[in-house]
């Protein structure tokens, strides 16, 4: 019974760091920083606490799990990382049992069994899931393996230390297959958030191309009139001038629009940066409002001063003009869309849009955010969760006030700096 018990707190124990990384990664889309030193940390910890609360059995021997974070740092951390995870295991097992017989038996445990996890360790990292799951099973059973060999060898072998060590054997491998495959699914997981976010800006884009031609169209078409005018020969010096100022004032906005375009269009890097809230909320203001226009809608902004966060600025942008369209979309009729970006307190600050269009029963407020769920009939479904993700990735939090036929007005609470 005490085995079971001691077995049952060694599968605690590896289990922990597991736990932090894949809740600390589910918070994430961009990179995780520091990510190798996160997963050394982690699974260092976890294998202090095995070796420190081992399975006593026999006549006194000792069997610990720590072979299952030192794979999962090595394999996911690296191999500077494993040398440095082995040559703990080595330090910490020389100081709590000597030079005796378990420091002998790690020794040649680490040097044969932990070698072949070193030299797959590149070639896990190359692998595909399927493959890395059935590389990482097979270097548990190796390392097991040769460890109950050395440990038979030095200390000798009885009916109960073999029952146990094929317990070991099988408790190990099934660990090991687990936590893989739980990393496996979640980094593919992170991977598809990213292109869901890519793939949410591409359609933005799409939806706003036939205004940014128009907005292209008018200045090149007022230049084009200009130059016209220039060509007659009894136009007064001073109305040249006027009209050649002009036409760079068009020029340059006609620029302005293609920059914003291929700004908005431009892959979304991972860099986080002091980004001026209120300023982007003012710019993607004007982006939008000739496609407002064309639906009869008018947007009006109150930005207070010192709304800064720490984020993406391309992020922040996606997520502000889909919350925007949405806002002009909800009114067919025409109305107002409110733009806001206050200071709450000297932490927080708060970014409001609201409509007064056809409005959400509570029910829908509910689904927002989910996969594919939309309630315009050309709608993915995907803007609203991308948003809800872009706020998350701030450290924020996005909230949605509703009611039919009043309107609709969204809610982002934002860190300040």
């Amino acid at each position: 019974m005490n085995i079971t018990k001691d077995f049952l707190l060694q599968l605690s124990l590896v289990g922990f760091p597991l736990g932090i990384y894949l809740a600390y990664v589910l918070g994430h889309i961009g990179p995780i920083k520091q990510q190798t030193l996160l997963f050394a940390v982690l699974w260092g910890s976890s294998i202090a606490l095995c070796m420190s609360f081992p399975v006593t059995y026999g006549n006194g021997s000792h069997l610990d799990l720590r072979i299952v974070p030192l794979m999962m740092g090595t394999l996911y951390a690296g191999r500077r990382a494993g040398l440095c995870l082995g040559l703990f295991v080595l330090l910490y097992r020389f100081y709590a049992v000597g030079a005796g017989p378990g420091f002998w038996t790690t020794s040649l445990s680490l040097l044969f069994g932990f070698s072949a996890v070193l030299y797959a360790q590149r070639m896990f990292e190359q692998a595909a899931k399927g493959k890395r799951l059935r590389i990482a099973v097979l270097l548990a059973v190796f390392y097991c393996v040769t460890g109950s060999f050395f440990a038979s060898l030095i200390q000798g072998v009885t009916a109960q230390t073999f029952v146990v060590q094929l317990f070991h054997l099988g408790l190990v491998v099934g660990i090991v297959w687990t936590m893989t495959g739980l990393i496996e699914t979640m980094a593919e997981i992170h991977t598809m958030r990213k292109e869901l976010q890519d793939a949410e800006r591409l359609r933005l884009i799409g939806d706003l191309t036939g205004v940014f031609a128009h907005e292209i169209r008018n200045p090149m078409q007022v230049v084009r009139g200009f130059l016209q005018l220039l060509d007659a020969p009894e136009l007064p010096p001073a109305s040249k001038t006027q009209y050649i100022r002009l036409s760079i004032e068009e020029l340059d906005r006609a620029n302005e629009i293609i920059r914003e375009f291929l700004l908005l269009g431009k892959p979304v890097s991972d860099n986080r940066e002091e980004v001026d809230v209120g300023r982007q909320l003012r710019r993607t203001a004007s982006l939008i409002e000739n496609y407002a226009l064309g639906k009869n809608v008018t947007i009006e902004t109150t930005i207070e001063p010192d709304c800064m966060i720490s984020g993406n600025v391309q992020r922040l942008n996606q997520f502000l003009i889909n919350i925007m369209k949405n806002a002009i979309e909800a009114m067919p009729d025409g109305g107002a869309v409110r733009a806001s970006c206050i200071a709450v307190d000297e932490s927080r600050i708060e970014i409001r849009v609201s409509d007064e269009g056809v409005g959400m029963s509570k029910e829908e407020v509910e689904r927002l955010g989910s996969p594919y769920y939309s309630l315009k009939k050309s709608g993915t479904g995907l803007g609203m969760m991308v948003s809800f993700q872009i706020i998350r990735s701030f450290g924020g939090t996005l909230r949605v006030f509703s009611e039919k036929n009043k309107g609709t007005e969204v809610v982002a609470s934002l860190p300040s700096i």
